[in-house]
């Protein structure tokens, strides 16, 4: 039986071909996992994505006793269910599949890191390889961390936000379902992907782009902007602010940690070659 060529010996055809075998695979775990997410709908759309409207979810019930505890009534959100309509003949049909092909790529991150993982890592050195072995579940572990963050804190404060925003009492918010499930899927995406921001600070600190000091001089910027982004998705009260800014401000700091290490690790294969 012939022997498996090593990454070097092999061809840009057979690379692509290699390529080509782990995006199927990517792929069909996505497939697999939206199949999933098809099937089971009913607990998807009942218990996960319409719960963050109702005042009995969780984050709202914790944040209206808080309201109660501390005399802030305006801690209080989503206290009314939001009303969804469905405005197309096939608008629920359409939202079904689009949530269960979001949920299967949620569902098959792991698996599609992985997938990349095994393409890229025979291209490295033996040491690079043993420093980067728990790149797959660090990777994983920090989208799932964003996507949880991003449903049980942006999702609720963006739905009261958004769905009681009003430039005149002449006009009423009927929220269209395509419109509600685009907001949640974009904020849990996004910020499974903000919370990736030290692995691309690692990267980037990796090939020379961005230092410590680069990052450290524009800390009070980054700041700002997260303070901003706070400010406008949470209701007017410190409490609120604090807790979306807080977790984002501790992310920005543990990417300058990983850059730090980057770069001490450079400087000392330097001083050793």
């Amino acid at each position: 039986m012939a022997k498996k060529k090593k990454k070097e010996d092999m061809t840009f055809l057979e690379h692509l071909e290699e390529l080509r075998w782990h995006l199927i695979r990517a792929v069909l775990a996505v497939t697999v996992f939206s199949i999933i997410a098809f099937i089971f709908d009913d607990f998807i759309f009942n218990k996960i994505l319409l719960a963050p409207k109702n005042p009995n979810f969780i984050t709202n019930q914790v944040l209206c006793h808080l309201a109660t505890v501390l005399n802030k009534p305006e801690l209080c959100i989503n206290t009314k269910p939001l009303p969804i309509i469905n405005t197309m003949m096939s608008g629920q049909f359409q939202a079904d599949m689009w949530i269960s092909f979001i949920a299967g790529i949620i569902l098959a991150f792991p698996f599609i890191i992985n997938e990349i993982w095994k393409f890229i890592s025979p291209a490295l050195y033996v040491n690079e390889r043993n420093q980067a072995r728990g790149a797959v579940l660090a990777i994983s572990g920090l989208f799932l961390i964003g996507v949880l963050f991003g449903y049980y804190v942006i999702v609720p404060l963006s739905i009261h936000f958004l769905g009681t925003y009003s430039v005149s009492s002449q006009i009423q918010n009927y929220i269209n379902l395509n419109s509600y499930f685009s907001t949640i899927a974009s904020a849990t995406l996004a910020c499974g992907l903000v919370f990736e921001l030290p692995i691309f600070a690692f990267f980037l600190a990796k090939i020379g782009v961005i230092s410590a000091a680069f990052m450290r001089k524009y800390r009070r910027h980054a700041i700002i902007i997260i303070l901003i982004i706070a400010a406008i998705i949470t209701p007017p009260d410190v409490f609120s602010q604090i807790m979306v800014t807080i977790p984002l401000i501790l992310l920005y700091e543990m990417s300058i940690f990983v850059v730090v290490i980057v770069q001490r690790k450079k400087l000392k294969n330097t001083s050793e070659s």
